[in-house]
């Protein structure tokens, strides 16, 4: 996947995860929404002026968009060495389970398409709208038992 594309990813994954339509964030950007679908599927290049722009309309860091970027991208991105640039960048809150949980190896590609349904970014709205934390925390217990494979 190019850089390019990585990034639009990352732009519509966090403009699904705040519910914002294309045309909301087009707005905020002085943009109209398929401006930033074109950003979004990698056809156009993002500046670095509109990538600030971008972040501060989706409330995060700038180095959200490289998140998992991994591989080639994450070695020209910071300079590192390549036996190195696998675990630069992380992504997704690092990818830890909450509660102390073993942290769990990095969703591979495919995987990462589940963090771009409507039902995920619908799930994580739903989860953190529930005020108790100790709620919060016995609904992800719950979903983990009915999850695993035996």
């Amino acid at each position: 996947m190019s850089l390019d594309v990585h990034i639009g990813t990352r732009i519509r994954l966090r403009r699904v995860l705040l519910g914002m339509s294309q045309e909301k964030l087009g707005e905020a950007l002085g943009l109209t929404f398929q401006q930033v679908q074109k950003y979004e599927r990698g056809t156009n290049r993002v500046s670095a002026s509109r990538l600030a722009e971008i972040a501060r309309a989706l409330d995060v860091p700038i180095g959200f968009f490289y998140d998992d970027a991994g591989g080639e991208s994450a070695g020209i991105l910071f300079n590192a060495p390549a036996a190195f640039s696998g675990n630069i960048v992380t992504g997704f809150a690092e990818m830890q389970q909450p509660f102390g949980a073993p942290q769990a190896s990095s969703p591979s590609a495919n995987d990462m398409s589940l963090f771009m349904r409507r039902e995920t970014a619908d799930l994580v709205r739903a989860y953190y709208g529930i005020p108790a934390p100790a709620v919060r925390k016995r609904m992800l217990e719950l979903i983990r038992s009915m999850s695993q494979e035996n």
